[in-house]
């Protein structure tokens, strides 16, 4: 298997998608934040004092997202039709739990469209509290499904 993003001589390159099938396309992926009790207990009960964390965090991972192209240099800009961030309090965790789903009609995947969103989301919630957290811990992001193109459906376990 050979590198997409790399050119024969090994340098970095923007991969040619002009001659691939324009398909419907979506990915899913997920992440978490883990806090202090403290913290849980003041976001979800709407206490934080830079407002609703949890509200704020799915705007930011819904334009993150949208900003992907601008962040990770060779991604290609795609037209992206559905963007859904969704945080749920985990308990268990203490922390959230967030998980982006993205979808296109396009020629390549939307998997770092969904990665950006959970990660922004994530930086978000720990930007929003960090100032009675700072050991917020930010971790467990992947890709769970990838759907269309020529590779087909991919499924974490």
């Amino acid at each position: 298997m050979s590198l997409t993003h790399f050119d024969e001589r090994g340098n970095a390159h923007m991969v040619d998608v002009s001659d691939k099938a324009v398909t419907s396309r979506i990915a899913t992926a997920e992440g978490h934040v883990t806090m202090a009790r403290e913290t849980f207990d003041l976001i979800t009960e709407g206490r934080a004092k830079k407002g609703d964390v949890i509200g704020v965090a799915r705007l930011a991972g819904i334009m993150g997202a949208k900003k992907t192209p601008d962040l990770i240099p060779l991604c290609h800009p795609l037209p992206v039709t559905k963007v859904s961030v969704d945080l749920v309090a985990d308990p268990t965790l203490p922390g959230l739990r967030i998980e982006a789903t993205v979808k296109t009609t396009g020629q390549t995947g939307v998997e770092m469209e969904a990665l950006t969103a959970v990660s922004t989301a994530a930086l978000t919630v720990y930007d929003m509290v960090k100032a009675v957290d700072k050991g917020m811990v930010i971790g467990g992001i992947r890709v769970i499904l990838k759907d269309g193109g020529k590779s087909g459906r991919y499924e974490a376990t």
